[in-house]
């Protein structure tokens, strides 16, 4: 990768860290999954389509509004409630750690909708080490608790949206400006999550943490890492792209600990271990072909889109 892909690779990261822990912060403040979902995507969507109006960047947009309903639907509209959902009943810390096993989800969508993407033994070890490690976390932490288990659900589905959106992106929206397929997403997501804020509504204001919250998880975590996702989902892949698990769940195990007093139990420690583990092998044979892939897209559009490069 680029140095500008291991900057973005490093920003994202962080970015998509934090998440977890002002999700948290704003849901102990009563605010709903669903709103709170509304509200990211739609301070999001608002900076970047305004962006991508002022830089004329928006025209391109149409023809692709299937492509844009798909991605936003796997990318934002299923996993940004369920994983509000999934905090609730679990910790900001085993939420970053359930998410990580996306790049799994990623190895397993690629067989059937990636030609690139090839299995062989090492990939198949990977899935089974990362599995071995999500069944640990949920088996040995939140075993017996109906409710964490549900959430433990959520989450993994939200992984799962994770991982299938970036194969969208790729192939049918990489060569947009980032601000405006971003931006276009969010705008159809926001409608999408309307009724859900609608039904849900606050029950009272939300305090000033939860409102400094709502704002960072708009304008930070959604409207800047999505656009740097997209960046780096052009240029080195979805496979590549969602290694950030590697790092996310430590960004936010560290936020949870020291800021929320949560703890991590064995499982969690060995269920982290092996899905980072499962997940770097099962997507290293996958590095070469993504980058093959990702060169094919017209020199034009990859330095568009390697302005810098994929969460809660």
């Amino acid at each position: 990768m680029s140095a500008r892909a291991w900057a973005t690779f490093v920003a994202v990261s962080v970015i998509w860290g934090i998440p977890y822990f002002f999700i948290k912060v704003a849901l102990d403040d009563g605010v709903p999954p669903g709103f709170l979902a509304w509200v990211r995507v739609v301070l999001g969507g608002a900076v970047l389509v305004g962006l991508a109006w002022r830089a004329g960047a928006l025209a391109p947009l149409r023809g692709r509004l299937r492509w844009l309903i798909a991605f936003a639907a796997l990318e934002i509209v299923v996993p940004f409630p369920l994983i509000a959902a999934g905090e609730q009943r679990v910790d900001s810390s085993l939420a970053a750690i359930i998410i990580a096993a996306a790049p799994l989800f990623v190895a397993l969508l690629a067989l059937r909708f990636d030609a690139t993407e090839q299995i062989g033994g090492r990939r198949l070890a990977g899935l089974v080490i990362g599995l071995v490690g999500v069944v640990a976390l949920v088996g040995v932490d939140i075993a017996g608790r109906a409710g964490e288990l549900l959430g433990a659900a959520a989450l993994l589905t939200a992984a799962l949206g994770y991982a299938a959106g970036p194969m969208i992106f790729k192939r049918q929206l990489a060569d947009l400006d980032p601000k405006a397929s971003m931006g276009g997403a969010l705008a159809v997501a926001a409608l999408l999550l309307t009724p859900a804020a609608a039904i849900n509504p606050p029950a009272a204001a939300p305090s000033l943490d939860a409102t400094v919250a709502l704002l960072v998880l708009g304008l930070v975590c959604t409207a800047v890492g999505l656009v740097l996702y997209g960046m780096l989902v052009a240029e080195v892949g979805a496979g590549r792209a969602l290694l950030i698990t590697y790092i996310n769940p430590m960004v936010a195990v560290a936020l949870g600990v020291v800021f929320l007093d949560e703890t991590l139990g064995a499982g969690a420690v060995l269920g982290l271990v092996l899905i980072l583990v499962g997940s770097w092998v099962s997507t290293r044979e996958a590095s070469r072909p993504a980058q093959e892939a990702t060169a094919a897209i017209p020199e034009a559009q990859c330095c568009a889109s390697a302005e810098l490069q994929h969460v809660p």
